[in-house]
């Protein structure tokens, strides 16, 4: 006999039982709110991603510059935006805080330079016109040292593609026409630029700061005569008449520099911040030299 048969309300209870299943039931009603949640975690997170060091930059004339709208371009692409504007404690300068995209967290280094690039019409170039409709923006030519997030702008906008070309000083008794911009021509070809002018640490002479493009400095050596392009040379001879030299319309309107190199083997490569006096007028002889220098292609 087996124990179905001894205890029968046993098993009559055994053969009735079922099997309860457990199920989890979400209301549908929370599927969009969850769904829109982790949306926008994911474009929160995408959004501090995106951006880099927040970095602060001295410049003693903020105008024009507003907070959230502002960028900050390197080679004309935005790479950051302008955040916050306040004056120094000092109140020397304005303050301007701005963060960077995460790509572009490598411009902000020691050696980086800001400026403002706003428009600039002068008799030697026009610049910065584009900023007339869309305000100015901050400029940034990368350096290439450690990290760094406080900088000084500058005040002009420099010769940022030249930032690695030559660069010297000439020491005149006086400035003539030459402004920042004035072109530097060898053999009549503009290799470089007036950078800066400033009168010298005794102020009994002005110094002239200029760059040559890095495929021209070869042209600039220790031996090197650089002279006044006063725009305008006018020669008058009993038979030959009057004779007028104009380096070029640029120069006639900003005035410029000009220099010639000799053909001596003992003179040198000129070196960063080498210093040259620049002359009034050329020697006659200087005309004539014919060194040939190798001159690599434009890039």
């Amino acid at each position: 006999m087996n124990d179905s048969q001894n205890y029968p309300e046993i098993a009559e209870e055994l053969a009735e039982a079922k099997v309860k299943r457990t199920s989890w039931n979400f209301p549908i009603v929370w599927v969009v709110p969850v769904a829109a949640a982790i949306v926008a975690g994911y474009l929160v997170y995408q959004h501090v991603q995106a951006f880099g060091p927040k970095i602060t930059i001295k410049f003693r004339d903020a105008s024009g510059l507003k907070a959230g709208q502002t960028p900050i371009k390197y080679r004309g692409v935005p790479i950051g935006q302008v955040t916050a504007i306040e004056l120094s404690k000092d109140q020397q300068y304005a303050l301007v805080t701005a963060h960077l995209q995460y790509a572009a967290e490598s411009t902000a280094r020691e050696g980086s330079v800001f400026w403002i690039v706003r428009p600039q019409v002068g008799i030697a170039n026009i610049t910065g016109l584009g900023t007339v409709i869309t305000g100015p923006h901050v400029e940034v030519s990368p350096g290439a040292g450690d990290a760094k997030s406080e900088f000084i702008g500058l005040e002009n906008s420099p010769m940022v593609a030249e930032f690695s070309g030559l660069k010297i000083i000439l020491r005149a008794s006086r400035l003539g026409t030459l402004k920042a911009g004035s072109p530097v021509y060898y053999r009549g070809v503009a290799v470089g630029a007036v950078d800066d002018i400033q009168l010298s640490a005794d102020a009994a002479s002005v110094d002239v700061h200029v760059y040559v493009k890095r495929r021209f400095a070869k042209l600039v050596r220790s031996g090197s005569r650089f002279w006044h392009v006063s725009g305008l040379d006018l020669n008058f001879g009993l038979f030959r008449g009057l004779e007028i030299k104009v380096e070029s319309l640029e120069s006639l309107a900003a005035g410029g520099v000009a220099f010639a190199t000799p053909d001596d083997p003992k003179d040198t490569a000129a070196k960063n911040g080498m210093i040259f006096p620049l002359r009034d007028r050329p020697e006659k002889e200087w005309s004539e030299w014919r060194p040939k220098f190798p001159i690599p292609p434009e890039k």
